[in-house]
């Protein structure tokens, strides 16, 4: 190297490399289609008659049959919260018992919205690294002898601590105690993401919004539920929550007690033509399994060395959607601080009351995604590594690669 070469080597500012596209792995809102995005850039249309009005008629049809149920789906405009809150306004009426099962801050959340609208709340908490316990349930359950439990709701993915609930074993522990409870389910982070079958796997109501998995800007949640549900309603109290002129309207406005939500679904209906039609839903779980496995494979190497580990051990137990890390003292908000300098947005540690945020990153691997944003998510993790001297393993992004190539 020349003199002059390492004098500028010395004295040159750090260079500002970010003048690209930005990269998003957060676990919602996730990266949107630029097909979305056009379907969405359009003029008002009429919410009175015409295309608008049929079109609907298709993302009602569609939404469905992503869940797998013939039962009813309820829009809302809102996010996650909104539609705790709806499913709970119209299965629970106040001093009715419910059964949460918490595995991270979203199951906590569920059940806050719940004991805010007078339920008698009970929680059963796995802790933030492991899902719930079907067997506990079931002995909880069991406890219950006058049959006063209404429901059990859990999290499908808790988006916390990337934990997953096996739902079709959680239905089988509650018939085989022969307990009569519904049984509620978060799916928001995981829908689109991991398979989904309501019918079958027994869930009553399920929850859902269009900002993850389904590529969509936030604004636009769901509700679902089938004939159960609908024979243990309660009056619920608040007209805009109230599932009836939702899924029996006279009108087109009553399906959303008001004006359409109309260009999210304009942008609903392409990410379901994505989604549905052209990818096909199989594919679509077994891509989300295969870059998982990836994440999982990098962030094996880096902890062979220094403190980064996954946050739920068991590779069964684990998000297909969003994989929390945990990190020495601090070292994540370092991190996810250096990557967003860089263009890369991390998911924030959103933790439980035992736990440090800032020793907490997540990556969100949902919706639109191919090889190279999952390994231009790693690549940039792995610089940011390196550049704060933070102790890793070697070969994360080659593990990775590994498990793509061979897929």
């Amino acid at each position: 190297m020349s003199q002059l070469s390492v004098a500028m080597k010395r004295s040159d500012p750090p260079i500002d490399l970010d003048h690209g596209r930005d990269l998003f792995a957060t676990p919602g809102p996730s990266v949107i289609p630029d097909r979305v995005l056009a379907a969405m850039h359009r003029g008002a249309p009429n919410i009175y008659e015409g295309e608008l009005v049929e079109m609907t008629t298709t993302v009602i049809e569609d939404l469905k049959r992503l869940v797998g149920t013939s039962g009813h789906v309820a829009i809302y405009i809102g996010n996650g919260h909104a539609v705790w809150e709806a499913s709970i306004a119209n299965i629970l009426a106040p001093g009715d018992r419910a059964l949460f099962l918490a595995s991270g801050p979203f199951g906590h959340g569920w059940a806050y919205t719940a004991a805010r609208l007078g339920v008698q709340v009970e929680v059963i908490d796995s802790g933030f690294r492991q899902p719930p316990d079907v067997d506990a349930v079931a002995r909880h359950l069991e406890t219950d002898v006058e049959r006063q439990i209404k429901a059990v709701v859990t999290v499908q993915t808790d988006t916390g601590s990337s934990s997953r609930t096996d739902v079709a074993s959680l239905r089988r522990a509650i018939d085989d105690v022969g307990h009569p409870a519904l049984l509620a389910v978060d799916s928001i982070a995981s829908l689109g993401c991991e398979p989904m079958h309501m019918e079958d796997w027994g869930v009553d109501v399920l929850i859902a919004a269009c900002q993850k998995g389904l590529m969509t800007p936030p604004g636009v949640a769901f509700t679902f539920h089938g004939e159960r549900a609908d024979s243990l309603r309660v009056a619920c109290p608040s007209p805009y929550w109230d599932w009836d002129p939702r899924i029996s309207p006279r009108a087109y406005y009553q399906l959303f007690c008001g004006t359409a939500p109309t260009h999210h679904l304009y942008g609903l209906r392409t990410a379901l033509d994505m989604l549905l039609y052209e990818e096909g839903l199989e594919n679509a779980w077994r891509r989300h399994e295969v870059f998982a496995r990836a994440i999982w494979a990098a962030i094996e190497a880096w902890g062979s060395v220094g403190d980064l580990v996954l946050n739920v051990e068991n590779p069964a137990n684990r998000s297909h959607a969003v994989t929390t890390v945990r990190t020495g003292p601090g070292d994540a908000t370092r991190l996810r601080n250096w990557c967003a300098d860089s263009g890369l947005t991390l998911g924030v540690g959103l933790t439980t009351k035992d736990e440090d945020p800032d020793s907490i990153f997540r990556i969100g691997h949902m919706g639109h995604l191919n090889p190279p944003m999952v390994l231009g998510v790693l690549g940039t993790i792995d610089a940011g590594l390196t550049a704060l001297s933070i102790p890793k393993g070697d070969g994360a992004v080659e593990a990775a690669s590994a498990v793509i190539a061979n897929a």
